[in-house]
């Protein structure tokens, strides 16, 4: 069942996941489509997310999108007032302006290692931050000894913040200690895109990777297989416990042409924070009362649920 509405105002609007913005020509949605759009995501209830791009949209634009209630995904160079989650790709950004903000860090392997341990001060003072590896499909062998690696040196971090009494959270290590049930990206399923052409995408990837639309504003959605996106119909995923993973559809499609089977990478991934959660779990846990209605996260011996796949029933 849909529950949000991803509104991509421009084609350079700012990417907040795995994907890149490959369109450099500014295109904004027509006004038209936009009060379109808005007026689909009131009829289907739907909460709705506006994407912006880095310059300040016409006052018009401004106008109607202020008819209804919404979230604002801005990047670092468009923040203001309105922004409800704030997008940025530059490790040297202006910390003090992201005071009590939720943040999205793209980054790829390699400037993730180097710069991890500016990490801590950024917890210090967002309220939220979520960490995009935007080459996890290139995640090999000596990355995966790496990130646990650096998993364990941020655990340590952020539990040296949990002590002093602050509770930022942080989707590699937090989430899956808070969840009780997967919590993916459900794109296709409880999410839909509508781009700046006036057309209907699983997500913004499917739109900037040319994949066919799926409905437009005159016709209403048309989603083939619509199941395939739906937990329920992911043999591998509804059976792993990795809650945090963000089961992405566009990686599944990329990396095994099948949108509902993750990859080797990001299974891995998703596995190795699972493990570093609970670490860090048991070691609040040792220094205290720490939530005592949770379950303890088990252990578990492999880090790709495709190992036990014939274990299955």
């Amino acid at each position: 069942m849909l529950q949000y509405l991803v509104i991509l105002l421009d084609d350079t609007s700012t990417s907040f996941c795995h994907y890149s913005v490959n369109k450099k020509e500014r295109r904004l949605i027509s006004l038209d489509d936009l009060r379109r759009g808005i007026r689909f995501g009131m009829v289907e209830n739907l909460m709705i997310q506006f994407v912006y791009p880095d310059y300040t949209l016409p006052q018009e634009y401004l106008d109607v999108i202020d008819t209804i209630d919404h979230s604002n995904i801005k990047p670092f160079a468009a923040i203001d007032s309105e922004t409800d989650i704030v997008v940025i790709d530059d490790w040297e950004c202006d910390a003090a302006k992201l005071k009590d903000s939720v943040v999205v860090l793209r980054t790829n392997w390699k400037q993730f290692y180097k710069n991890h341990s500016k990490l801590k001060g950024l917890l210090n003072v967002v309220q939220r931050l979520n960490i995009v590896i935007t080459d996890l499909e290139r995640m090999s062998d000596s990355d995966r000894e790496q990130y646990k690696t650096v998993l364990d040196t941020l655990s340590k971090d952020l539990e040296t913040l949990y002590v002093d009494g602050k509770s930022p959270q942080f989707n590699l290590l937090t989430d899956r200690i808070m969840l009780s049930e997967m919590n993916n990206c459900n794109a296709g399923d409880t999410t839909i895109t509508l781009a700046p052409n006036g057309k209907f995408y699983i997500c913004p990837a499917f739109y900037y990777e040319n994949e066919d639309n799926v409905g437009d504003l005159d016709n209403g959605l048309d989603i083939k297989n619509r199941q395939l996106f739906k937990l329920n119909h992911a043999p591998i995923c509804r059976m792993c416990d990795a809650w945090q993973c963000r089961r992405c559809a566009w990686l599944n499609r990329k990396t095994t042409l099948e949108v509902n089977t993750p990859s080797h990478e990001q299974c891995v991934a998703a596995h190795l924070e699972r493990n570093a959660s609970r670490d860090l779990m048991l070691s609040l846990r040792s220094k205290g009362t720490f939530l005592p209605d949770k379950e303890e996260i088990k252990e578990l011996t492999y880090l790709d649920p495709f190992e036990i796949a014939t274990q299955w029933k």
